[in-house]
């Protein structure tokens, strides 16, 4: 059996290679690339013999499975699969197991630094101090008392909701199918909308998330609120959001994630819009998070070699 690591996955090789062993023994064979391409040809080229493939969030598609006659197996060390050929995989019987759970913490804790970025403003008062200037026109504002909206309450969504909680924000949820959370009220998204001065997502990209805020749902949101996108690029209308944000009628927005992965053009409308605090898609990337995405990933495939497969998608 021939396990092939198809780019880098944010632990070091030796550590990396120490636990596929621990995992996995004797019963696979392992290539490590220790570079991320995405030519198909050439991830072709590398998993052309692979029984089992693993991937971060590298896009991987049917034009290159279709080149890999022995793949049976998928192991995404990511949340999501929106960048795999799910529909190909499954007429085609490849099993995927994606890594669930690994960055609940890592997620959501950055979803409060990125909100006191903007209620403290902390990048200008950075800058302030670098440009020989003081506090002036740089007052902030505080968490607490503030009413915290949640679009998606699933894991990483519920710890939101937990830190939420101790920094005294009220919470409110919304989530497509009916959940109770303790602590939260959970309404519909348009109450939620209008009513919250910070609103998080934490929703996958679906057919049904794409596009969720849009003009109309931005609308819906008071002029002082906030946005924070730390979920998937394509939920959100970009070009809407820098609107709203040019024309006062939004404070401020923190995006993590956009719909290409970073770098990304030069010419996003989002980087020309007023009080954005960007970020490079690094929302799960500490190194705790990775570490426990890693040990998820020989978890599944030794229980794919086991006849237990888990986290299947």
């Amino acid at each position: 059996m021939k396990l092939v690591i198809l780019e880098p996955l944010g632990v070091e090789e030796e550590k990396l290679l120490a636990l596929a062993e621990e995992k996995l023994g004797n019963r696979a064979e392992i290539v490590y690339y220790d570079t991320r391409v995405t030519d198909p040809d050439t991830l072709a080229g590398r998993a052309e013999d692979a029984d089992i493939a693993v991937i971060s969030n590298l896009p991987f598609k049917k034009e290159v499975m279709e080149r890999c006659p022995k793949l049976k197996m998928l192991s995404v060390a990511f949340t999501g699969v929106d960048h795999v050929d799910m529909d190909y995989c499954h007429e085609r019987g490849i099993l995927v197991s994606n890594c669930a759970g690994y960055s609940n913490t890592a997620v959501s804790e950055l979803v409060f630094g990125l909100a006191l970025s903007l209620y403290r403003r902390i990048i200008e008062c950075d800058r302030a101090v670098r440009a020989g200037k003081d506090k002036t026109g740089l007052v902030g504002l505080e968490l607490s008392g503030k009413k915290f909206g949640i679009i998606g309450m699933g894991a990483i969504g519920t710890r939101t909701a937990q830190l939420a909680k101790a920094f005294g924000c009220e919470v409110l949820g919304f989530n497509r199918s009916p959940r109770q959370i303790e602590g939260v009220r959970m309404t519909d998204l348009d109450t939620l909308l209008s009513e919250c001065d910070i609103v998080s997502l934490h929703v996958p990209l679906t057919d049904e998330t794409k596009g969720l805020i849009g003009e109309r749902e931005l609308s819906l949101m008071k002029p002082d609120a906030v946005l924070i996108n730390t979920a998937r690029g394509p939920v959100v209308d970009s070009r809407a959001l820098a609107a709203a944000l040019k024309e006062g009628r939004l404070a401020g927005a923190a995006v993590d994630v956009y719909e290409t992965e970073p770098p990304i053009a030069q010419d996003h409308p989002l980087l020309t819009a007023p009080n954005v605090t960007a970020t490079p898609h690094v929302a799960f990337a500490t190194k705790e998070a990775l570490y426990q995405r890693a040990v998820i990933v020989f978890d599944n495939v030794a229980g794919y070699l086991d006849g237990k497969p888990q986290n299947v998608m």
